[in-house]
Order: C-alpha cells, then structure tokens, then sequence
C-alpha cells in the first residue's frame, strides 16, 4: 500500500461515550462531515446493539457513496446477520467482528477457554466470510494478551477470511515502543500477514493513544482507528486530527500519509463539538482555541517575522481560514456565499436560504459579522435538531426581572397550529423561563446535566451559543440555542431539549404498549 488509512469510529466508539449519544440526523450530519474528510472506513455503529443503532448504520450504508462503512459485531452469529444485514447496501460494506484474547478478559468476560476463544474465531470468521468479502477481526485487549497464543488466533482469523487484522489498546494500557513491537511481532510470525492490513485502535487512558497509533504505523500498521476530538469511552480514542497532522507534518517519519482533506478538519470538529453539546479545551491540539494564538512576546515578534518560528502547521492547512473582509447589513448574498466557499463550507440551495436569512437578521443586531459568526450560524443549521413534526417551538417571551423582586417569565410556544402561553416565577429569568415551559409541556422527569453558554466572538453584541444538556434514565438530550440575546437563545436551547426528551418517552410508552 502507498498509503496509510484511517478508519473513523466517532459513530460508533464515539458516541458510546456518557453523554455523547446522537439521533439519526446527527449522525448522518457526522458521516456527511467524515466522506467530506476522504476517511477511509466509517464504522457507523454497532447494529445488533438496538433497533435505532441498526436504523442508523442502515441509513448511513445507504447515505456514503466514498468510504467504506462498517458495523461491530461480536463473534456470534446473531451479531453478524445484524451487521450484515444493515451494511449490505453500502457501497464498499465491511463487518467488522472481534472477541476478547487476554487472559483476564477471557476468563472474566467470556468465561471461555483460550482453545474455545480459537475455535469461535475460525468458525464466525468463516461465517462473516460467507457473507462478505471485506472482514476486519479484531482481538480485544490485544495489549494484554500473550503474543504467541494471539498470533494463534490471528492466523486462524486470516486462513477463514479475514481481510484486515486490528490490534486494539483496549484499555489504554501500552507504550509505543510495546506497540510498535507488537505490530512487527505479528507481522513476522503469523502466516499470510502478506494478504492483510494490520490496524491499531488505541485508547487514550494514559494519553499515550497517538503516540501508541504512530507507533503501530511504523511497525507495519497500515490503518489508524481514531475519532473526531478524540473521543471514546473513559479518557478517548485516538484523536483524528492530532494523528493525521503528525503525519502530514513529519512526512519523512511517514511518508506513506492518508487521503484526507485536511481543511475539513476544523469543520468536523466544530460539527461534532456542536452536537455532542460541548466546546473544544482552549489547548486542544490543532482545534483548540489558543493552538494557533501567541500571547508571549518572544513568540509574538518571532511570529511576526516567519510564523515558522513557533508555528509548525498554518491554521489554513486544517480549514481555519484568516480573513479581514468584514460582512455587515449592506452585504449581498453572493458576498456571503462566497465568504462560505472560503471558509470550506457548500451549502444547498435552500440551506443557503436560511443562513442568509438569518445573517441578515444578525446583521440588524451587530455592527460587524465575524466569521465565527458565519460559522456559528451555519454549523446551528446543519446540525439543527432533528425537526419533531409534533414539536413545540418558541414564539415570544417576556421577562420582568430584578435585584428587588422575584423574576416572572410568560412564554407564548406554538404546537400543532396551537398556541399555548404560561407564566412563573423563578430564582432568575432563566429558572422562571424553564419552569413557565414545564407548565405547558409538563415533561417526563429528568435532570439538569450541563448548562452552559459560549460568546461565540469579542464585544458586547456577541452571539450567545447556550448549549442545555437533559437525562433521563440513562440517556442524554442535548439542545442548543443562538441569539445575540441570552434569554432568548437558553429557552430555544430548552425547548430543544425538551422535544427530543418527550418524543424518546413517547416511543418508549409506544413500545410497553405493544
């Protein structure tokens, strides 16, 4: 191969972490973002695991015309036909099956005999086989497995089928130098290592995921499991976009480098920040706020005379694009396309209808428009939540608050044609705000996870990005709210929430009832 490849599991890996769970639309919004990318293989769920996870892998097989898409499947033949059954459509499908090699995993977990773990391998390897031709088998907790017992199971895999071994870190737990040699080790001593790609899936327990990655690559890895901002269960995966640009930055270390589109990298970040609710760490690597800003002034006049000096990658080569055009209410929309091309965006027709419209609308509150502005609006469009036919949505509000009396909060909220208005009391204009919605959607009960509000740029007519995070019974709800006006963007945030909460509780009832 002349080329690395990456495999993205944010879809599957990523979003089994707390917290980070997305609907139907999300997802395709984030398989959209990743096919944009040129990622390799998109692992888009784990099909057997609910009716929603199949619908979702179903959907995104249907959906992804240049990658790979891929479901998990443990080694069991109810898991496959699942996996099977949901990828099948796909362009390029892919099952990828695994079982836990380690002695503690086997023994704990599997309650199976390593002759057994051998066993099941050969024969559910040779069954995934009959039914596709693009197998990836992965021995789980490969780090912690003996080599020559592993070797064993991998060579079993392969002579039944198999078509890309994948040597996962499941717990975080190597080092590079022991990854790198556990790669050669295989590469060396198992039969047919020729006709496979050998991948390393890492996990980030002790921040060492990338390093273990890159490692793997240089013992013989030719794919990278990784995911957008890293996550995954407990402290991550291997983050996509530290892991690409280490290599696109040493290419004499690796000079086999992926397809990816790196100026879509910011995008994707952003998309998947966006959705899950959350805000990139200000020193997160290549997306962070501050990885591209120099406050010290050492740095600061070495920068200024070659930005080399401290900067080893431009923030264009991921998509953040620089710019001192400045959009305001005179600018046409052919101004403001042109601003989206250059900023990586390619909208459709009527998506461009609605973020124009609403820029404008901006533009009525704020002097000058920034670009994060114009990214804030898109990414709220495109990531927009799922439209719940039978939804409320706000219409008007009115708050009286003060430091001598208690805040009251009436809201006006349409449904169905309806109109359905409310007023309470509360500690504060938002507590009143929610409680006065409580009133007329009398919700399933649920808990406050996260409330938070993000300035999207500098001064004082800056947007409000509110991001209200709901659970109830163990799943997640996240809404999100734009608007120069606080207030205004919390209870949109709010109401968001609330729709996704009450339409999972309707079709749980749905489903005790039948």
């Amino acid at each position: 191969m002349d080329r690395i490849k990456i495999f993205d599991t944010t879809l599957r890996d990523g979003e089994q972490s707390p917290g980070c769970s997305m609907n139907l639309h999300e997802k395709i919004e984030v398989a959209r973002c990743l096919e944009r990318l040129k990622v390799d293989v998109i692992e888009a769920g784990f099909a057997r695991s609910s009716p929603g996870d199949f619908e979702s892998v179903n959907t995104i097989a249907k959906t992804v015309k240049d990658c790979t898409v891929a479901s998990l499947a443990r080694a069991n033949i109810g898991d496959i036909d699942a996996a099977w059954d949901a990828v099948k459509c796909a362009v390029d499908p892919r099952i990828h099956l695994f079982i836990a090699t380690s002695p503690l995993h086997m023994e704990y977990k599997l309650k199976m005999t390593p002759e057994q773990v051998l066993e099941k391998t050969a024969a559910m390897v040779a069954y995934a086989a009959g039914k596709c031709s693009n197998i990836e088998f992965s021995c789980e907790d490969a780090t912690r497995s003996d080599w020559a017992f592993m070797a064993k199971v991998v060579e079993a895999a392969i002579k039944n089928g198999a078509t890309v071994i994948n040597l996962p870190d499941t717990v975080g737990y190597t080092t590079p130098d022991e990854m790198r040699a556990l790669v050669e080790y295989m590469v060396k001593n198992v039969p047919g290592s020729d006709k496979v790609e050998y991948s390393v899936h890492c996990h980030n327990d002790l921040g060492m995921a990338v390093a273990n990655s890159l490692a793997g690559v240089m013992g013989g890895a030719r794919q990278i499991e990784c995911t957008i901002n890293g996550l995954g269960e407990r402290a991550g995966n291997t983050s996509l976009e530290e892991v690409v640009m280490a290599m696109r930055t040493r290419p004499s270390f690796f000079p086999e480098l992926p397809r990816l589109d790196t100026t879509q990298i910011y995008r994707s970040s952003k998309t998947v920040y966006s959705i899950i609710g959350q805000a990139a760490p200000l020193n997160k690597p290549i997306v962070g706020r501050n990885a591209f800003l120099h406050e010290s002034g050492i740095h600061q006049h070495g920068v200024l005379n070659n930005r080399q000096t401290y900067e080893i990658l431009t923030p264009e080569s991921v998509g953040i694009q620089v710019s001192n055009i400045v959009l305001g209410k005179h600018s046409g929309k052919h101004a403001f396309e042109d601003r989206l091309v250059q900023l990586g965006y390619q909208l459709e027709a009527d998506e461009l209808a609605k973020c124009f419209e609403e820029f404008k609308d901006l533009c009525d509150k704020k002097k000058d428009v920034t670009d994060a502005d114009i990214e804030a609006i898109v990414t709220h469009n495109t990531v927009r939540q799922e439209e719940i036919v039978d939804g409320y949505t706000l219409d008007w509000f009115s708050v009286h608050t003060s430091s001598l009396t208690t805040a009251t909060c009436t809201v006006s909220m349409k449904k169905d044609g309806e109109k359905f208005e409310s007023v309470a009391l509360g500690d504060g204009p938002i507590d009143a705000a929610f409680k006065a919605i409580d009133q007329i959607v009398k919700p399933h009960n649920h808990a406050f996870e996260n409330f938070t509000i993000h300035s999207i740029s500098e001064g004082k007519d800056t947007l409000g990005d509110v991001i209200v995070k709901l659970s109830m019974d163990g799943q997640y709800f996240t809404g999100k709210g734009l608007s120069t006006d606080i207030l205004e963007a919390s209870i949109v945030a709010y109401i968001n929430a609330i729709n996704k909460l009450c339409a999972t509780a309707a079709q749980e009832q749905g489903k005790e009832v039948q």
